[in-house]
């Protein structure tokens, strides 16, 4: 009797192990000034698997309202009350980076979807739990200033937001200028929530660039352009990544027309060559999104979103094999196969982690686009 209950027992154990939940952590900014990035993120958490290696997965999405302190009590909140698994989070720039304290201590590993190499490097004992999505902005930067020299650009000046994102891009953007032979010129700052950047304008207009680089991201990185093209400024427009969003062309209007950018591959996949080795897994992306929520309606943004979705995918089948969902011993699992992943296609590029490299892209991972027509162009 005794080992018939024990058996049963036993028994009892494994199927609780094998049907226990998944729980995914989610803070972004689907309200605030980074809204037109989070908006899209959080529409395509709807789109992810909730059964994943048998076991069911729950998405638990807080909104940090582009506020770093929010952010940070959102992933307090996500990994106290509700025992998640893994964060993925947040939007923007400040707010992972104000994170990674909290999933630090907790040991719980974190999927970040902004930009800032700073996120992810160099892989300590803190951002060893830490991993992101979106390029590197010195990925980005080195495209541009490439584009830039093909261009016959010489003078460059610089326009970027008065926080990490901004000086993260100037600090990238600077590194590179000089191998193609650029100038910077003129270095300005704003702020998110700015209505005016008249004197910034002023001294860009004054340094006489070739082209002006806008170091912002969302819909706020529309103002400088208009403000500049309102006051004659003729010269090249260059934006980064942080722009490819249809929120963007809708507030830029004719202004931003004819501007160059980096991007992932999602954002032109119809346009890519038959033999890109993204064009099959961003098109899989753009063609549910689109179901879901209209054409023409997908963003590289919501890009970053599925590829955290993506990696989730291919990491944990290989971490239930080895810890029950809901404890530290599967955390610490995760983290191990997330870093494990190799050459898995995503929206935005392959990705191929390892103990050093947190995000695991390369040089498939971007493309050169051009607004046209209100659209976006891909560019050879």
């Amino acid at each position: 009797m005794k080992k018939t209950l024990l058996a049963l027992a036993g028994t009892a154990a494994l199927v609780s192990s094998a049907l226990a939940d998944i729980n995914v952590g989610v803070t972004v900014s689907a309200t605030g000034p980074a809204a037109s990035l989070g908006i899209p993120e959080k529409n395509t958490f709807s789109l992810l698997p909730t059964t994943i290696a048998g076991q069911k997965v729950n998405y638990i999405v807080l909104d940090d309202a582009s506020d770093t302190t929010t952010a940070v009590a959102n992933t307090r909140k996500l990994i106290t009350e509700h025992k998640v698994d893994v964060v993925v989070g947040s939007t923007v720039t400040p707010n992972s980076l104000a994170m990674i304290d909290a999933v630090a201590e907790s040991q719980t590993p974190m999927i970040s979807m902004a930009a800032s190499a700073r996120i992810v490097e160099p892989v300590d004992a803190k951002k060893r739990w830490v991993f992101k999505t979106p390029q590197n902005d010195i990925m980005m930067a080195l495209a541009i200033a490439s584009h830039m020299a093909s261009q016959g650009v010489k003078t460059v000046g610089f326009v970027g937001f008065a926080d990490a994102y901004g000086e993260g891009w100037y600090n990238e953007f600077n590194k590179v200028a000089s191998t193609k032979g650029l100038t910077i010129v003129a270095n300005e700052r704003y702020n998110r929530t700015d209505t005016s950047v008249t004197g910034q304008v002023l001294k860009l207009l004054a340094a006489k660039p070739d082209a002006v680089l806008v170091a912002g991201s969302g819909t706020p990185a529309a103002l400088p352009q208009k403000s500049l093209k309102e006051r004659g400024y003729a010269g090249k427009f260059y934006q980064t990544h942080g722009v490819a969003n249809n929120d963007f062309l809708r507030v830029g209007g004719k202004d931003v027309e004819g501007t160059f950018l980096p991007s992932g591959p999602v954002l032109v996949a119809t346009q890519l060559p038959a033999d890109h080795p993204v064009k099959k897994s961003a098109l899989d992306y753009v063609a549910k999104y689109e179901a879901a929520f209209g054409k023409g309606s997908v963003s590289t943004f919501g890009g970053h979103a599925w590829d955290a979705g993506q990696l989730l995918q291919a990491a944990i089948p290989a971490a239930v094999k080895k810890a029950q969902p809901g404890t530290p011993a599967f955390r610490a699992a995760l983290r191990d196969a997330l870093e494990a992943v190799k050459e898995m296609p995503g929206a935005h590029g392959v990705f191929s982690m390892s103990d050093k490299d947190h995000l695991g892209l390369d040089q498939r991972a971007r493309v050169m686009v051009k607004i046209e027509n209100g659209g976006w162009k891909y560019q050879p």
